[in-house]
């Protein structure tokens, strides 16, 4: 049995079970340091956002409480230099080795290759593991060993490979290691916001925690998966798994999801590769297939993959951009989708979409403005996520939207909200507009909603002002296109 201690890093992995750092720690049988590290120093403009850090607070709480049932104490760093902090704190301990669960962001990559270099120069040993992805991002390959870029072939190539590994399950016990000095109190981060406090509705929403995202987990599959094909378009109805931000902390992992799926189909004697189920999984995997775009493009969130889109003449008005954040484009299923996230720190996929396309090809605002704006604004912001499907509404990316294809967000309110009770929800302006009016107030008999914006543009013009700037970067005669109702 090994004495000197070894150290787990946590980021992106804030669980128990299924963690392959912190188990191959365990069963080493030496003495485990717990370590989290609050990077104040994150390149570019890609620094946890507001509504990120409220999460980061209560799953960090979580998981300290988790620990320390079992017998370790997670040690808080707040440090302008991560990997610095590591290496420093490895070398105080006396630690053997230093474990970790692999992140993929481009700047994660680099830090972590030098970090190692470091620690090896040190004498101390590390090891990587995969904890965020079914596969890695180099294993899922077509048959001319490229990267997929389009997501049915990936989607083929990674059921090549089978099913990932099973899960592990979480220690029973840890054998704690303490550290040379003691660690920084969760609230002394002021993670939390309070003058305002703009989080304060997101406790009626959100539980963080390991704990609680396998409840959510048992709760989607045995009331929701059944119906999840279709009614994952109807924002109104509770047939989505809200798992993105559990999964984006680490609070439960994409194998864990993968194979209690398959599980609980197999217990209901139903083919998990058919219907509702293999639209979940898919969905699971679209996740992968990002990751495996921003791995292999690491200027994914800042650059155009489609190096033409560079020259799309955006229109640089923070009026369109403002009234869009603020929920005040005179849109309803539009400013009900960027109220939910105001308030609740998440939007429905189907209105994510919807809002994205609205300021894209409506506003013509440069997808970037988006990007940042839910990167801050999002509980499940997650850089691959984020930026490979903004890049996919605004055509730019890999297996895009085509570029003609523009949502008409009243007909995709008519269809997707046909009780207006999402948009009534969010908009209680509208309360008194009738039914068949909701969707477009301004043609509402009388005045219905005074308080209600007008709408910020004409959405048949804007359309057409989109599609004349789109036409010299594709291969298509939108002239010849409907709208992508």
């Amino acid at each position: 049995m090994s004495e000197k201690p070894i150290l787990v890093w946590f980021r992106q992995d804030l669980r128990l079970s299924d963690n392959p750092a912190l188990t191959a720690a365990v069963d080493s049988g030496a003495p485990v340091l717990p370590v989290y590290v609050l990077d104040d120093e994150t390149p570019g403009r890609w620094a946890p956002g507001g509504a990120s850090r409220w999460w980061l607070h209560h799953s960090l709480a979580a998981l300290s409480e988790r620990l320390e049932r079992r017998g370790a104490t997670l040690h808080l760093v707040r440090s302008k230099n991560a990997a610095e902090t590591i290496r420093t704190l490895a070398s105080e301990i006396g630690a053997g080795a230093v474990h970790w669960n692999r992140c993929y962001e481009p700047f994660a990559i680099a830090r972590d290759k030098n970090l190692k270099q470091a620690l090896k120069s040190d004498g101390i040993g590390t090891e990587s593991f995969n904890a965020s992805l079914l596969f890695e991002p180099w294993a899922v390959k077509t048959k001319s060993g490229t990267a997929p870029k389009v997501f049915s072939p990936y989607w083929r190539a990674l059921r090549a490979l089978g099913d990932p590994a099973e899960p592990l399950p979480a220690p029973e016990h840890i054998r704690g290691a303490m550290a040379s000095t003691e660690g920084e109190k969760l609230e002394d981060w002021n993670l939390l916001p309070t003058k305002p406090d703009w989080a304060s509705g997101f406790n009626k929403h959100w539980k963080p925690g390991e704990a609680h995202a396998q409840a959510r987990l048992d709760w989607f599959l045995e009331t929701a998966l059944e119906d999840y094909k279709d009614g994952r378009n109807f924002p109104a109805k509770p047939y989505v798994s809200r798992l993105s931000p559990h999964l984006h902390f680490g609070e439960i992992g994409p194998r864990q999801i993968w194979h209690r799926t398959i599980a609980f189909c197999h217990a209901e004697d139903r083919n998990p590769f058919a219907g509702s189920a293999e639209h979940f999984l898919k969905e699971l995997v679209w996740r992968e297939f990002s990751y495996s775009l921003l791995y292999h493009n690491p200027d994914l969130p800042e650059a155009c993959l489609r190096p033409e889109f560079e020259h799309f003449p955006w229109d640089r008005s923070d009026k369109a951009l403002n009234a869009w954040q603020r929920g005040q484009t005179g849109i309803p299923i539009v400013d009900a989708g960027m109220r939910e996230l105001w308030q609740t720190g998440y939007m429905h996929n189907r209105v994510r979409m919807i809002c994205a396309s609205f300021l894209i090809k409506h506003l013509m605002v440069d997808w970037r403005e988006g990007e940042a704006w839910f990167w801050d604004t999002l509980l499940d912001a997650d850089l691959a996520n984020n930026s490979a499907s903004w890049q996919w509404v605004a055509g730019s990316g890999a297996d895009a939207a085509p570029y003609f294809r523009i949502f008409n967000p009243v007909l995709q309110g008519e269809k997707f909200d046909p009780d207006g009770d999402y948009t009534r929800r969010w908009v209680p302006e509208l309360a008194d507009v009738p039914d068949r009016c909701l969707q477009k107030p301004w043609e509402a008999p009388g005045d219905p909603a005074p308080d209600y914006p007008d709408p910020i543009v004409d959405l048949a013009a804007g359309r057409d002002r989109a599609l004349a700037a789109y036409k010299n970067l594709g291969d298509a005669e939108p002239e010849k296109v409907a709208a992508w109702g």
